[in-house]
């Protein structure tokens, strides 16, 4: 029998392990320093209503990942799930992603509309006659020059211009990254494609499926389920990695593995060997307020894009559909007190690929710290478990 080391209990960990136990023939233990599995989609409870670290909701392109997902833990679809933005200089509340609606509303709509023109302008001039010839009519309002950026500030002006990039943009990304200067974000893959301002609906993810458990204790029970016959080790930390040996020293015994999966910063793996890899945190105020409902009807969270000292406030209700006469808030603030979002810079990412080649055959890094990636949510993490399976069967 094969042996395999999971290092971390969220989503990426232990759908690894559940994917290695299908598969039969493995001997795999989990080891999780939390003391409990789950990480920030545990459900926790606060004033009898359920809540998890942030929205946490299931957002995904790739069907397969909802139907693995929707065996073991029903789903209830969120299609009117809306976002809103609020421009602290005009003290109104917009759309988000920006609506072209909202633009007649906005006080510096003539200098937006003649931006937004000056866009598609240059995007046509930087065409070849073939490629101008095959746009149609909506070909051409999706036109952007932003692709060839340089940094994360560029792309959003290229791509909405100056006046809708200093309203929604500037500012929140900055308190949200806590740096001076967008200049400073030069990986921006994660950003939206294209001229990001949307039409028609209103909801948020209509071209994917957003999502939320039905049950009560929301994601638990594949927690449950996944590490069904997997030694599961809670409120426990591996004291000492040798990972070209594949070994590791954990309850003061070494053991070595046949693969090792890990879900946390690669960096730790080496021992900081090159640096320490940045991450920016979250802090979370929570607040019950004594009202059923706190935001309007498919709104789920509202974004703040000014001075304010938090990112986004969620009404999780609208995620669990808990029913009560009161109603549970939550309020994010960037913080440095703990690890959650990799840093969007190419050194970093450069930094992390030295850590991820000194990985031997038959280590995996995955995840959203383990792979060094923000962009990576729940369903990516588990597209990544799937991947390690298939990896190791063949």
């Amino acid at each position: 029998m094969k042996s395999a080391l999971v290092i971390g209990g969220g989503f990426a960990g232990v759908v690894s392990a559940h994917q290695l136990m299908l598969m039969g023939g493995w001997d795999v233990t989990l080891v999780e320093s939390a003391p409990f599995l789950g990480a920030g989609n545990r459900t926790m409870y606060y004033g009898g209503h359920p809540h998890t670290f942030g929205p946490r909701h299931f957002l995904t392109t790739f069907p397969q990942t909802f139907e693995y997902l929707n065996r073991y833990v029903p789903l209830r679809r969120c299609p009117d799930h809306e976002f809103l933005t609020y421009v602290q200089r005009d003290e109104t509340f917009y759309g988000y992603p920006i609506h072209v609606n909202d633009i007649e509303k906005m006080p510096e709509r003539d200098q937006i509309r003649r931006e937004l023109s000056d866009i598609n302008i240059a995007a046509l001039r930087a065409l070849d006659p073939v490629e101008l010839a095959s746009l149609d009519k909506a070909g051409v309002a999706r036109l952007n020059n932003a692709a060839s950026a340089a940094n994360f500030e560029e792309y959003w002006i290229r791509s909405v211009g100056r006046t809708l990039y200093d309203k929604f943009v500037d500012r929140y990304s900055r308190k949200m990254w806590m740096i001076d200067d967008n200049k400073a974000i030069d990986d921006f893959t994660w950003s939206p494609k294209g001229v990001t301002i949307k039409e028609g609906p209103r909801a948020a993810w209509d071209s994917a499926i957003s999502a939320y458990p039905i049950a009560f204790n929301g994601y638990d029970d594949i927690f449950r389920i996944g590490t069904e016959g997997v030694r599961v080790l809670l409120s426990t930390r591996i004291e000492r990695y040798d990972i070209p040996r594949k070994t590791v020293v954990v309850e003061g015994e070494e053991r070595r593995f046949d693969v090792i999966v890990s879900t946390i910063s690669p960096d730790i793996l080496f021992d900081y060997c090159y640096g320490e890899l940045p991450y920016i945190g979250r802090d979370l105020q929570l607040l019950v307020l004594p009202v059923e409902f706190a935001l309007p009807e498919h709104v789920y969270f509202v974004y703040y894009a000014g001075d304010e000292p938090y990112t986004r406030v969620v009404e999780y209700k609208k995620f669990t559909r808990h029913k009560a006469a009161t109603t549970l808030i939550s309020i994010e603030i960037p913080s440095l007190r703990n690890k959650h979002y990799p840093l969007p810079f190419e050194s970093e990412k450069r930094r992390a690929k030295r850590y991820f080649d000194e990985m031997p055959d038959g280590v995996f890094s995955i995840g959203r710290a383990g792979s060094y990636l923000y962009n990576v949510d729940i369903d990516d993490t588990i597209l990544h478990a799937f991947k390690v399976a298939e990896a190791v069967r063949s």
